[in-house]
């Protein structure tokens, strides 16, 4: 019997079908059934009635699936003990970051290196809830995370906020626009993906949707950005937003605005523990670059081709914890 079976069989438990399971795990859905088939056969025992409809736990899977949560929990206290010595011994910030590269990320590590020269950091990329996971069992002492404003066994500390990009066809008036208001997007379909992909900017998007007091008619499904933007340029006009780290990607006849609402807001979260000495640093550099920032005008940012300063762009936050929940 393999962790990672246990891991697989609680995932198609918690998710409720191996496709789901499979994305969650960010690995392919022949994987998740190969391994759970596996761990049937050793158990002796079928663990999910299967149909074409639905997936569900047997009587006996509902019996040992409290017993595979507990060998998971128990693994990861032994994980979290084991970071918590290895980053006590050695002066090392274990730091759970996004895939996009984001400069003000570095920038923070240089004040943090000015601060404490001895720190050793260690980035590690992954998604959302393996970066919240990360925090909350010990393995990260900090992860990065966006427009997250409360969870339970974390704390959160605002850094940073940015508007959000609005990708249109080029040929759209509304693109002969500098910036967009979201009322001004209200009758044009959009490309949203799914909740279960991004659920804080999902929530992020939908909030401002019901603030603006727009329901924009759904267009087709939004798949990968680079996807989805090239099949905006033959498809009917509609739109798409995302978050805007780095340069847009290049796309003809697609153009990008910045959008006056909403904000998406950058945070650092940490377990609500009294901190350690490599994350009271992390905080220290960043309330001093919060300091720094302040007063300064918006970041400049390159946006369907032109150059222009963004309002408020890049604004920095005073780093009070939001959220203390045990």
């Amino acid at each position: 019997m393999e962790l990672r079976q246990l891991a697989y069989f609680a995932a198609v438990a918690d998710e409720g079908g191996f496709a789901r399971a499979a994305e969650r795990l960010h690995i392919g859905q022949p994987a998740v059934s190969q391994q759970v088939r596996r761990l049937e056969r050793e158990l002796g025992v079928v663990l999910f009635d299967r149909s074409t409809r639905h997936v569900r736990l047997t009587g006996a899977g509902e019996r040992l699936l409290a017993e595979a949560r507990q060998v998971l929990e128990a693994v990861e206290r032994t994980r979290r003990v084991a970071a918590e010595l290895a980053s006590a011994a050695s002066g090392v910030l274990h730091l759970g970051t996004g895939f996009a590269h984001d400069e003000r990320v570095y920038s923070l590590l240089g004040l943090l290196a000015d601060r404490a020269p001895d720190l050793r950091v260690r980035l590690t990329k992954s998604p959302l809830a393996r970066r919240l996971s990360g925090v909350r069992t010990g393995a990260l002492d900090a992860a990065f995370v966006r427009d997250l404003w409360d969870g339970p066994g974390i704390e959160l500390f605002p850094a940073w906020s940015d508007p959000l990009v609005a990708a249109l066809p080029a040929g759209h008036p509304l693109a002969a626009r500098d910036v967009l208001d979201l009322a001004d997007l209200g009758d044009l379909p959009v490309r949203l993906g799914p909740r279960r992909g991004n659920p804080p900017f999902h929530a992020l998007v939908t909030g401002a949707f019901r603030a603006a007091g727009i329901a924009p008619p759904a267009g087709p499904p939004f798949t990968r950005l680079q996807e989805t933007l090239a099949d905006m340029v033959h498809a009917p006009p509609s739109w798409t937003v995302f978050y805007p780290v780095g340069p847009p990607p290049p796309m003809p006849g697609i153009a990008y605005r910045e959008l006056t609402a909403p904000r998406s807001t950058t945070l650092v979260a940490v377990r609500p523990d009294p901190p350690e000495d490599p994350v009271r640093h992390l905080l220290a550099a960043l309330r001093s670059m919060s300091a720094s920032a302040e007063g300064l005008p918006g970041r400049v940012g390159v946006l369907g081709g032109g150059t222009r300063a963004g309002a408020g762009a890049g604004a920095a936050f005073d780093p009070v914890p939001r959220s203390a929940s045990r």
